[in-house]
C-alpha cells in the first residue's frame, strides 16, 4: 500500500513560491490501477515524483507498506526506489526492442539465461514478441511506449508510476498501451498508479481514482462509487450528458436523473420498475457508457402513471442512485 499523508510541495517562483501540492493526503492499495486525474498543472507530476522519491516534499509523508520513506538514505534509499518503477519513454536507438527492455536487467548484472526468459516475459505482456529484433525507428509510437513499459517493469517492481503514459500515442494505439498496464496488474501484481488529463484513459482501466486541482484533491475513492455520488466532478466528466428541453419533459408526472451500474442494473432495472407499478417511464435524455468492463448509464426518464413515486423509490431501493426533477431539469433534488 502507498499512503500519503498531508503532502506539500512548493518550488521556487517568482514574486512568490509556486504551491504544486497542498496537503495531499491518499490511500493507494496493493495491486490497483490508480488513476490520478485533473487539469495541466494540477500536480499530478509533482506527485508521481514524490512517490517515486525523486522529489522531496515540503512537508508530509509517503509511506510504502507503512515504511516511512523520509527516514530512508544512502543504501535502504536505493533499495526502496529500485521497487518503484516510473515509466520513461525515450529509448535506446540502437538497441532492438528486446535490447532496449534488457537493459535493466545488464545494469543489475542478472545472467544471459535468467535476462532472456524475462525479458521474453515481458515482451509477451506488451504484446511485442513478433517485434523483439525491430528498432524503435521501426516502430509505431504506440509500441515505443509499450516497450518502454516493458522496460520499466521488467526489473520486478512491485510498483509502476506512469506519468501521461498514452501521451503522443495515436487514438487507436492508446487501447494497447492501457492493456500492459492493466496486464501489468492483473498479470504481475504490480501496483500501478498513472497520471492523465484523458478521461477516457480513467474511463477504461482504473479502479480508482483520485482528482487532482489546484495541486488538492478534490475528491478520490472507488471510480465505480464516484460515478454514482452527486455532485462528483468525476461523474459529470465520464458519464453521458443528460439536457433535455423543458417541453420534453412537461408531459410527465415525475422526471428524474437515474444512474445505473452493472449488467443487471442497466438491462433490466427500469422496464421491471414500470411493469411492477403499472407506469410508462421512458428514457428521454443521457446515455450508456462502459467503465472498464462495466457498463454504467445515465439516463434521464419521464414517469408517467399513479406510482410514479414509488416506482422511482424502488429503482433507488436497488441500488442505482435518483435525482430527482422538481419544476423542471433545473432545479435538483436528491432521492
Amino acid at each position: 500500500m502507498i499512503t500519503l499523508e498531508k503532502l506539500t510541495k512548493s518550488f521556487p517562483g517568482n514574486p512568490s513560491p509556486v504551491l504544486a501540492l497542498r496537503e495531499v493526503s491518499l490511500e493507494i492499495d496493493a495491486g490497483s490501477l490508480y488513476g490520478v486525474f485533473g487539469p495541466a498543472e494540477a500536480g499530478k507530476s509533482t506527485l508521481a515524483r514524490c512517490i517515486a522519491l525523486q522529489e522531496k516534499p515540503d512537508r508530509g509523508t509517503v509511506r510504502l507498506d507503512g515504511l516511512n520513506t523520509a527516514a530512508l538514505d544512502g543504501r535502504r534509499l536505493r533499495e526502496v526506489r529500485r521497487q518503484v518503477a516510473v515509466l520513461n519513454p525515450v529509448l535506446h536507438e540502437e538497441r532492438t526492442a528486446a535490447g532496449n527492455v534488457a537493459a535493466p536487467l545488464e545494469q543489475l548484472g542478472v545472467d544471459g539465461p535468467q535476462r532472456r526468459s524475462r525479458v521474453g516475459r515481458l515482451l509477451d505482456v506488451a504484446g511485442l514478441t513478433q517485434r523483439a529484433a525491430q528498432r524503435p525507428g521501426e516502430l509505431t509510437p504506440g509500441q515505443r511506449r509499450r516497450v518502454a513499459l516493458a522496460r520499466a517493469l521488467v526489473s520486478g517492481p512491485a510498483v509502476l508510476l506512469a506519468d501521461d503514459p498514452t501521451a503522443g500515442v495515436a487514438p487507436e494505439e492508446a487501447g494497447g498501451v492501457l492493456a500492459v498496464l492493466d496486464r501489468a496488474r492483473a498479470e504481475l501484481g504490480v501496483t500501478v498508479l498513472l497520471t492523465t488529463q484523458d478521461a477516457g484513459v480513467v474511463r477504461r482501466v482504473c479502479d480508482e481514482v483520485a482528482v487532482l486541482d489546484a495541486g488538492q484533491v478534490v475528491e478520490s475513492g472507488a471510480l465505480l462509487n464516484l460515478l454514482a455520488t452527486p455532485h462528483s466532478r468525476i461523474a459529470d466528466t465520464l458519464l453521458p450528458a443528460v439536457e433535455t428541453p423543458r417541453a420534453q419533459t412537461a408531459g410527465y408526472e415525475r422526471t428524474a436523473d437515474v444512474v445505473l451500474i452493472g449488467f443487471a442494473a442497466v438491462g433490466a432495472l427500469l422496464p421491471e420498475a414500470s411493469t411492477r407499478f403499472d407506469v410508462e417511464l421512458a428514457t428521454i435524455g443521457g446515455g450508456l457508457t462502459r467503465v472498464g468492463d462495466t457498463p454504467v448509464a445515465r439516463f434521464r426518464v419521464g414517469v408517467r402513471g399513479g406510482q410514479a413515486d414509488a416506482a422511482l423509490a424502488w429503482i433507488g431501493d436497488r441500488g442505482a442512485h435518483v435525482t430527482r426533477l422538481a419544476d423542471g431539469p433545473k432545479r435538483l433534488v436528491a432521492a
